[in-house]
């Protein structure tokens, strides 16, 4: 069974930067990788995602041009390099493995979650 645990979170000033990793114990092979965020009293929304190869990512338009997506598939993990941060971005964050390969957009679409790191940005 996959697991994925993330790491990097914590508190920072706006204009910072952060980079999220999320480490799998297990197969991801072929799977597509997600990033999704949640802040309080919202829904769970989609970041960003990245295929097996990492030739295709996708972002979200809000963080689009600020967060950049990767994965190094020989240490199972996968990051979030976030950028010019803003106190919009505080949420905690989940990395989720997408197996079906379709609506990488979509929290349904992921079949494995990680526990979540915790992302404050201050003003």
């Amino acid at each position: 069974q996959v697991q994925l645990v993330e790491s990097g979170g914590g508190l920072v000033q706006a204009g910072d930067s952060l980079r999220l990793s999320c480490a799998a114990s297990g197969r991801t092979f072929g799977a597509y990788m997600g990033w999704f965020r949640q802040a309080p009293g919202k829904e769970r929304e989609f970041v960003a995602a990245i295929s097996w190869s990492g030739s295709i990512s996708d972002y979200a338009e809000p963080v689009k041009a600020r967060f950049i997506i990767s994965r190094d598939n020989a240490k199972n993990t996968v990051y979030l390099q976030m950028n010019s941060l803003k106190p919009e971005d505080t949420a905690v964050y989940y990395c989720a493995r997408n197996s079906k390969g379709y609506g990488r957009r979509l929290a349904s679409a992921y079949d494995i979650w990680g526990q979540g790191t915790q992302v404050t940005v201050s003003s």
